[in-house]
This record gives structure tokens, C-alpha cells and sequence, in this order.
């Protein structure tokens, strides 16, 4: 089997990794990819998001499979594009991307599917968004109803904050989902689609915000690990019934089958599990470290989701050892990222067993590798316990060298020390 991935980040290198390790794939090739991606597979200089280069490069190729990492991509029809050119293709179309490109259709359809999220209200001028703060008080929360890479969303107890990123997308000519506040922690789940059945992957949880102790401006991801010790059992049992499985349901209804990987952004609080996004795509950066430990081959698997086969697939089987990832970012970032930088001691990263995962990187003209983007790589380890693969994860990105960079030196910390709570008390 031929595979094509569509993409140029951490995503899509894990999921060109995990693509290697499947005897049943003979050859992977990366669209546009990255400097790391490019050391492993043949890349292609083309604009992913643009549907007739994808289908052309997907025909030249004789691709029997092609996925589709980022959510822009999907957004811009390239999913019903290859469709209509009768090749297999890992991700949804564009009515069924909705479920991400809008905050507001997703809570539409998690009503007409009954599934149970926070309590918002969309807004579209400043005296409705006013309003809907002192509704739901604060902890305010605001949302870019559009794709925002991960960042459209202010979290903050300052009301005025909270009301100038309303205004500042009302001005850029978009609207705003304000919510109300969910407590508790948050956690990523991955549920494989063909339109009608579902596989769940294993749980993992993300690290938004730029700073140590979740301080500082969110991001797209600074780090992820997976199992999650203190979940309850029978966790993602419920979310599959209450979550993926009425959405799918719901999606094949309206006429718009959902085929591809439905991010499930979650909080355990106090009143149960809630909704908290839907992405219609692989979660960076927990993509990375879920990925790492799957060992069933993942281009059977997604070929069957494209095919309509998934309840033929095989059962999922995983390496029992804990993962985790640390996430490098340039020098400014979210804000206003300095890119450029020589990256060093990328071989030396891997010396422990550490996988370096490369997302915003290129590669210069005297042959170094520099950053070209906000998140630059991540560094993911497994160990025999968590603690294990969070020693070695800091092992590995302690030796790569960027000048200004920086990461997060808390990742799955507060599971190791037993500090998170869910309802029924600390797990």
C-alpha cells in the first residue's frame, strides 16, 4: 500500500512514523513535510490546502490511501476532492469538517445529538457578547467561532480582556462562542470513524498554555502524555456512547458522514463528562505520543475508516508502557514567534531511545535544520512507568539547542505526584 500524507507538522510526522512500521505500507510520501519528515520519506513541495494539487500529486503517485493531517485542508474540500477522484482518503469532507471550522455548528449538532458540553451563546456584536459574559461570569471563556490553530481561545477572569477578543474577532469580521466555565481536568480522545462505526484510541491530556502551572496564553500544545492513571473506569466506554457515537449517528443522518479521526476535547467535572471541542482531525501534540504507542498497523486501519470497513478492522493493541512529549517553541511564542534559529543536538536527543517528532522546521541552504515555525518539535519517550518516560522525554530535549527556545517542564507531573482530581475524589 502507497500512502500520501497531507501536512507539515508533529501530527503528520507521527503518523509517517507509525505508517513505516506497517509491513502492509511499501512507500509514504509527505505533502509539503518538514526537515525532519524529509530524512524519512520523499516529500513534495505543494500547497497542501489547495484540492487540485492534492488530487494531481495523489494521481501521480498512484496513492491507494491518502490522509489528511491539518484541519485547513479539510476546511478547503480537499477530502471531497480526492473522493470525487475515486482515491481512498483519511479525513472528512468539508460539510463533516463543520464539526471544527465552527464552534457554532458543533454545539448545534452536540444539541441535536444530545450531547452534553457548556452552556453558550454565540455572538456577533459587542453588546450580545457583553452580555453573555455576565451570564455565565467568570471564569470567562471566548471563543474564535472559526479555525484558530488552536489559539482562538481566551480563558481569564478579566472581563475586559475576555470582551477585547470578542472585539478584536468581530473586526477581523468573525463571531465568538462565549461559554460557560468547565471545571475539572481535561482530557483528549480520539475516535476513528467510516461514517457509522467508531474505534476509540487511547486517552491522552494536553498542556495548552505557554508556562509552567497552566499560566500564560494558550497555545496549540506544549506537551501530552498517555494513559491517563487517574481516569474512571469505564471512561471512554461512556464517551462513546455519549459523545461519538451520537455525533456520527447524528452527521450520517444530515447527510454528511463523518470519515476520519473526530478529536473529542473533554473536562471530567463535577456534573460528568462535557464537550468541551471537537477537532475532525489528529490533536497536536497528543498525536505524538498516542501514536507512539500503538502497535496495531495504522495504514490497515485507516484504509478500512476510508473504506467504510472500520467494524472489520482488528482489535487495537498497545504497548503497555507509558508515553510522553515535550513540545520546543521558538523564541516569542504564541504571540509573535521568531523563527530562523539553528537547532543542535537533534542526534544526541534520541541517544536514550527518545523519538525527536520535527513540526516547524526546515531545512537551510548550508544544511542545518532551523525553525520555521511557533512549535518547532517535540521530543517523545516511552518508559516503563510514567515518571520513567517523563525522564526520559526531558532527557532528550535538554540536549537540543535553539537560541530563545523554550518548553514546559511540568508535563504529567501533577498524574506522577497523584494531584489530579475528578469527581470522587484523586486517582
Amino acid at each position: 500500500m502507497k500512502v500520501l500524507v497531507l501536512g507539515p507538522g508533529g501530527r503528520e510526522h507521527a503518523i509517517v512514523k507509525a505508517l513505516l512500521r506497517d509491513p502492509a505500507v511499501s512507500e509514504v510520501h509527505c505533502a509539503p513535510g518538514n526537515a525532519g519528515i524529509a530524512q524519512e520519506v520523499p516529500v513534495h513541495a505543494i500547497n497542501a490546502n489547495d484540492p487540485v494539487a492534492a488530487v494531481a500529486l495523489a494521481q501521480e503517485l498512484g496513492a491507494d490511501l491518502v490522509v489528511v493531517g491539518p484541519e485547513a485542508p479539510l476546511a478547503a474540500g480537499v477530502a471531497d476532492a480526492l473522493v470525487a477522484a475515486k482515491i481512498p482518503v483519511f479525513g472528512p469532507a468539508k460539510a463533516a469538517a463543520q464539526l471544527e471550522a465552527s464552534k457554532a455548528f458543533a454545539k448545534q449538532i452536540m444539541a441535536q445529538a444530545e450531547v452534553p458540553t457548556a452552556m453558550a451563546r454565540v455572538a456577533e456584536t459587542e453588546s450580545e457578547a457583553a452580555e453573555a459574559l455576565d451570564v455565565f461570569g467568570a471564569p470567562y471563556v471566548v471563543k474564535d467561532d472559526g479555525l484558530a490553530a488552536g489559539k482562538g481561545v481566551v480563558v481569564t477572569e478579566d472581563r475586559e480582556a475576555a470582551l477585547e477578543h470578542a472585539k478584536a474577532c468581530f473586526a477581523a469580521g468573525g463571531t465568538v462562542v462565549i461559554e460557560e466555565y468547565l471545571d475539572g481536568p481535561e482530557v483528549s480522545l480520539f475516535v476513528f470513524s467510516d461514517g457509522h462505526h467508531v474505534v476509540p484510541l487511547e486517552p491522552a491530556q494536553d498542556f495548552k498554555r505557554i508556562f509552567d502551572g497552566d499560566e500564560g496564553a494558550n497555545t496549540g500544545g506544549m506537551g501530552a502524555y498517555t494513559p491517563l492513571p487517574w481516569l474512571p473506569h469505564g471512561f471512554v466506554d461512556e464517551v462513546i456512547n455519549r459523545v461519538a457515537m451520537p455525533v456520527i449517528r447524528t452527521m450520517a443522518e444530515r447527510g454528511t458522514p463523518f470519515v476520519g479521526v473526530l478529536y473529542c476535547g473533554l473536562a471530567v467535572t463535577k456534573r460528568g463528562i462535557r464537550v468541551i471541542e471537537f477537532n475532525a482531525r489528529f490533536g497536536d501534540p497528543e498525536t505524538q505520543a498516542v501514536l507512539a504507542r500503538l502497535e496495531t498497523p495504522l495504514g490497515g486501519l485507516l484504509l478500512a475508516a476510508a473504506r467504510g470497513e472500520l467494524d472489520q478492522a482488528e482489535t487495537l493493541r498497545w504497548n503497555a508502557n507509558p508515553a510522553v512529549g515535550v513540545v520546543l517553541s521558538s523564541p516569542g511564542y504564541p504571540e509573535t514567534p521568531t523563527t530562523g534559529g539553528t537547532l543542535g543536538g537533534l542526534e544526541a536527543a534520541e541517544d536514550n531511545g527518545a523519538s525527536v517528532l520535527h513540526a516547524g522546521t526546515a531545512l537551510a541552504d548550508n544544511g542545518d535544520v532551523v525553525s520555521a515555525g511557533g512549535r518547532v518539535l517535540s521530543v517523545v519517550a516511552l518508559g516503563e512507568s510514567l515518571e520513567a518516560a517523563r525522564d526520559a522525554a526531558y532527557e532528550g530535549i535538554s540536549k537540543i539547542t535553539l537560541d530563545g527556545g523554550h518548553y514546559r517542564t511540568d508535563i504529567a507531573l501533577k498524574a506522577i505526584n497523584g494531584e489530579i482530581s475528578v469527581a470522587g475524589g484523586t486517582r
